[in-house]
């Protein structure tokens, strides 16, 4: 293992490029490029937060970074699950010509896509400080620990769905489904509070999505830490998935050429 991380860091210049790559390709010809980033997810966030406001009868001052939160947080977990699963399949090119260790390729998706989320990230910073003043202190640094931790669960997690989808090419679509699925029984859009008055709290304390949340949710909306339990889903999650990670590469990693 030792020996495959430093091949990954001896690549470092082209996945990072490759990456670099991905997000010029994002932008590439739009007339307000980059800040797509930052406006798409405002105005869905916005739209959103208006409708369930009035629905649940709630104030959309308060409301809106909590669907952001979520909202944001989603998209990135859509986008690496389903668009992670084919990251050998779209790197095959590189695959077949240059013997880097397969897990740069996952890396590029997840280094891409989280950075379209730190920039999705603004507005809800902004709002939040807006919305809740009384909640802005030093536990907003709590806030940034789910960047690290969102690559910590991320990365491993795509390497082995796209080790899955290098064979079968039909993984992003059972994906979204499972996805979809996952979204029903957690509290991405709505509170918390919903899920425990329907006597639900099983899909909120042992919720891996929604502790996931928390380490954002947690500092910007109640002014406080993520707790130890929070981090400790995260951790779990991310020891989990890298000891997966590793077992399945050891078997497949060197057969995977033969299925691109």
């Amino acid at each position: 293992m030792r020996e495959y991380f430093e091949g990954i860091w001896a690549a470092r210049y082209f996945w990072m490029h490759l990456a670099l790559s991905d997000l010029r390709s994002r932008w590439r010809r739009s007339f307000f490029g980059i800040l797509w980033s930052i406006l798409q997810p405002l105005g869905t966030a916005l739209l959103l937060a208006a409708v369930l406001a009035k629905l649940f009868a709630t104030n959309i001052r308060s409301y809106a970074p909590f669907i952001i939160s979520g909202m944001i947080v989603w998209d990135f977990v859509m986008a690496v699950s389903t668009g992670g699963s084919l990251s050998f399949v779209q790197a095959d090119a590189y695959i077949k010509h240059y013997r880097h260790p397969l897990a740069i390729y996952s890396l590029r998706t997840a280094v891409a896509n989280l950075a379209v989320l730190m920039l999705a990230s603004l507005p809800m910073f902004i709002w939040a400080l807006i919305a809740r003043p009384d909640r802005f202190g030093f536990s907003w640094l709590g806030a940034l620990s789910i960047y690290p931790m969102l690559l910590l669960i991320f990365w491993p997690l795509i390497t082995l769905l796209a080790y899955a989808g290098s064979r079968f090419r039909d993984l992003p679509n059972v994906m979204m489904l499972l996805l979809q699925a996952v979204w029903f029984v957690s509290p991405v859009y709505f509170e918390t509070g919903m899920f425990r008055r329907a006597g639900l709290n099983a899909l909120v304390d042992y919720n891996p999505v929604f502790h996931l949340l928390q380490l954002i949710r947690a500092p910007l909306l109640d002014g406080r830490w993520p707790s130890a339990v929070d981090y400790g889903f995260c951790a779990g999650m991310a020891i989990l998935f890298t000891l997966l990670a590793w077992f399945v590469g050891r078997k497949v990693e060197k057969r995977v050429i033969f299925y691109l």
